[in-house]
């Protein structure tokens, strides 16, 4: 009796817990191009203390918070809501606030030993009022999503080639082909071939990925020193809350060969800054190792290295 009751509260607490969060999900991205700490804490701590205080096993509930929170993911990720990256990335900031949420709710349980008829109107009510939960912290939070936060990232690489050859690696590219970085593996757009079609200000660039392309426009044409990148459209999936405004390849002689450098600026509605920052940071990084190493292998081959 007990495992069919353990199966059962499990199915049950789980699925609404899914419901739950597809809800948060929906209101909290709503009418506004950013994603904040109502959907990555408020959804799923008011989640968690919904969970804790339902059941009255602690492993129970945390099982159902561990489901809830999985299957929630899986689900906006097959519906194309988001990408399987995406929902890497925010599984951790998610999970510390269900957690919490989830021993709050537990503790309140055990403090409180509520009869299983007034536990589970509690619950009732709990689920009722969620949708009003979760509006009124979206509309606090709104405007403050709305602002745009810019970040620039830069990475350098030393190649083999002079700048005037070097140079010529970066313009246009056939193909990319490099040692994926580890975020290529589950998710992040693989770069693939660049094409240019005039050398001179006001050149149209399209890079192709394995997931999109991205239209850029030349605004500074200095070679074999700079040049410079605004970036007019990305055409991938997913993302709306990220934006790719200009880019920068600098090259400056050292020793025997050169310094490339590659400086991207982002605009990005993801919040809070602390969490999502390095995230960023290291995702685009990785585009730029992935880029600069073919350059580098280029540089190799016409070396001779």
């Amino acid at each position: 009796m007990e495992n069919r009751f353990f199966t059962k509260r499990t199915i049950v607490g789980s699925l609404c817990g899914i419901a739950t969060g597809l809800l948060g999900f929906a209101i909290a991205t709503a009418g506004t191009k950013g994603m904040g700490y109502v959907l990555f804490g408020l959804t799923p701590f008011f989640l968690g203390v919904v969970i804790g205080w339902s059941n009255r096993a602690a492993k129970v509930a945390g099982i159902s918070a561990l489901i809830s929170l999985g299957g929630t993911l899986l689900v906006l990720v097959a519906l194309g809501k988001e990408g399987p990256l995406c929902a890497a990335m925010a599984f951790p900031f998610l999970l510390v606030s269900l957690l919490l949420g989830t021993l709050l709710g537990v503790g309140f349980r055990v403090a409180i030993k509520p009869e299983p008829k007034n536990r589970d109107i509690t619950v009732g009510a709990l689920f009722l009022v969620s949708p009003f939960v979760f509006l009124g912290g979206a509309r606090l939070e709104r405007p403050f999503l709305d602002h745009t936060r810019i970040e620039s990232v830069t990475t350098s690489v030393q190649v083999a080639d002079k700048p005037e050859v070097a140079w010529s690696h970066i313009q246009s590219i056939d193909s990319v082909n490099g040692s994926k970085p580890w975020l290529m593996h589950i998710g992040l757009p693989v770069p693939q071939k660049c094409t240019l079609e005039k050398t001179a200000v006001g050149a149209r660039r399209t890079c192709y990925f394995d997931q999109g392309y991205i239209q850029e426009t030349v605004t500074t044409w200095d070679p074999p020193r700079h040049m410079g990148l605004r970036i007019d459209r990305t055409h991938m999936p997913g993302r709306h809350w990220l934006g790719f405004e200009n880019a920068d390849y600098w090259l400056q002689p050292e020793g025997d060969g050169t310094r490339l450098t590659r400086t991207t600026t982002i605009s990005s509605h993801l919040y809070p800054a602390w969490y999502w920052r390095p995230l960023e940071h290291w995702g685009v990084n990785s585009e730029h190792r992935y880029i600069l190493s073919d350059a580098v292998r280029r540089s190799n081959l016409s070396s001779g290295r």
